[in-house]
C-alpha cells in the first residue's frame, strides 16, 4: 500500500470496550439487594409469627381495688406503721419471737401460678382472753392466717396453752389483767389503782413469767388503770427493759397506755376494731366489714376479738373472703409504731 507524504495512515477500526466495570457493580449492587431483602423478608416472618402466639389472659381485679381512692392519711393512721419484719432477739424473759420467723411480712404468690391479688391493706387479729382451754385454738389454726394471741396469766390452762403456741411458732402476748371501771373482776394477778410503783413492777414481772416468751403485753380490760399515767409508766418501763412492745386494747377512750409507750421509746401499736364488744353473729360480720374498711382506707387496722362461738364462726366465713379479696393478715408485730417522741 502507497502512503503519500503528509497524509495519515488510515487507522483501524477501534473494537467496542466491553462494560466490564459497570457490569461488575452492577452485579455487586444487585448481591447486596438481594441480601437486604432476604433479611427484610425474615424480619417481617418473625414478628408474623411473634404476634400470632398466644398471650395469658389477664384475669379481672376486684371490684374493691378499682373502686379504692387515695384519701389523705390522718394522724390516727400515721400511727399504725407497717416496718417489715421487726427484729428478732432472744428476750430477757427466756422466749423467742418465734411468729416472726414463722410468718413473713409480705405474702406469697397463689401456688397455681396465677397472679397475686391486689393489695388492699394489712390486718393483725388479736384474740384475747386465751389460757382457759386449749381446744380454743383448733378454730383459730384452721384460719391459715397469722393471728396474735394474748394469753392470761393465772388461769388453769395457760401453761398448757403457751406451751402449744410456742410449739407451732405463734406470736403470743402476755394479756395482763388491769383494774377496769363500773366493780368487774379482772381476774388473778390484777393491776390496780393506788398500788405503789414496787407492787406493779412485781406483779408485771409475776404475769411475765408465768407466760415465757411473749414478745409483747396489751391490756385485760384496764378501762380504769389505763388512764392513770403514774401507773401505766411504770409497767411500760418494765416492757422496755425486757425489749417487749405493748398493744394499747384502749378499753378507755382516755387511756393513755399508747401515748406514754411512744413517749418512753417502747414500740406500740393500738386496738382500731372490737369485733366481738357487741354479742350475735350480725354484730360480729359488721365489725369485720368495719376492719376490712378501715384497712383498706388508711393501710393497715389491727382488731381484736376473743375466743366466743360466733366470733370464731364469723372469722370462719370472713377470713377466707378477705384474703381472696387481697387483705394481708399480719402479726401485730408487724404493725408497730417504733417512733419515740423523746426528744
Amino acid at each position: 500500500m502507497v502512503v503519500r507524504r503528509g497524509s495519515r495512515p488510515p487507522q483501524r477500526p477501534q473494537r467496542a470496550q466491553r462494560p466490564q466495570r459497570s457490569s461488575r457493580r452492577s452485579g455487586i449492587a444487585g448481591f447486596w439487594l438481594f441480601l437486604l431483602g432476604a433479611l427484610l423478608g425474615a424480619g417481617i416472618l418473625y414478628l408474623a409469627c411473634f404476634d400470632s402466639s398466644p398471650r395469658p389472659a389477664l384475669k379481672e381485679e376486684p371490684r374493691e381495688a378499682a373502686r379504692e381512692t387515695a384519701k389523705p392519711k390522718s394522724r390516727e393512721a400515721e400511727r399504725v406503721k407497717a416496718p417489715g419484719t421487726p427484729k428478732t432477739s432472744v428476750l430477757a424473759n427466756g422466749g423467742e419471737p418465734a411468729a416472726q420467723a414463722r410468718h413473713s411480712a409480705e405474702p406469697s404468690a397463689p401456688a397455681d401460678g396465677s397472679p397475686a391479688p391486689v393489695r388492699l391493706g394489712r390486718i393483725a387479729l388479736v384474740i384475747d382472753d386465751l389460757g382457759r382451754s386449749t381446744d380454743d385454738l383448733v378454730p383459730l389454726e384452721k384460719l391459715g392466717v397469722p393471728i396474735t394471741y394474748a394469753v392470761l396469766p393465772f388461769e388453769e390452762n395457760t401453761p398448757a396453752v403457751v406451751s402449744h403456741l410456742h410449739n407451732r411458732r405463734e406470736e403470743v402476748l402476755l394479756h395482763l389483767p388491769m383494774e377496769p371501771k363500773h366493780g368487774q373482776d379482772p381476774g388473778p394477778g390484777a393491776l390496780r389503782v393506788g398500788m405503789t410503783d414496787g407492787e406493779l413492777r412485781t406483779l408485771t414481772l409475776s404475769a411475765l413469767q408465768a407466760v415465757p416468751g411473749a414478745v409483747g403485753v396489751n391490756n385485760h380490760m384496764g378501762s380504769s388503770l389505763s388512764e392513770d399515767a403514774r401507773s401505766m409508766g411504770t409497767i411500760l418501763r418494765v416492757l422496755s427493759s425486757r425489749g417487749l412492745f405493748f398493744l394499747d386494747s384502749r378499753t378507755s377512750s382516755d387511756s393513755v397506755g399508747y401515748r406514754t409507750a411512744i413517749a418512753l421509746g417502747v414500740p406500740a401499736a393500738e386496738r382500731q376494731i372490737f369485733l366481738d364488744s357487741n354479742p350475735g353473729p350480725e354484730a360480729v360480720h359488721e365489725q369485720f366489714l368495719r376492719l376490712l374498711d378501715r384497712a383498706r382506707t388508711r393501710g393497715a387496722a389491727v382488731a381484736i376479738g376473743h375466743p366466743h362461738p360466733d366470733t370464731l364462726a364469723a372469722l370462719t366465713e370472713e377470713v377466707p373472703r378477705a384474703r381472696a379479696l387481697g387483705y394481708d393478715f399480719v402479726p401485730v408485730s408487724f404493725l408497730l409504731d417504733r417512733s419515740s417522741k423523746q426528744e
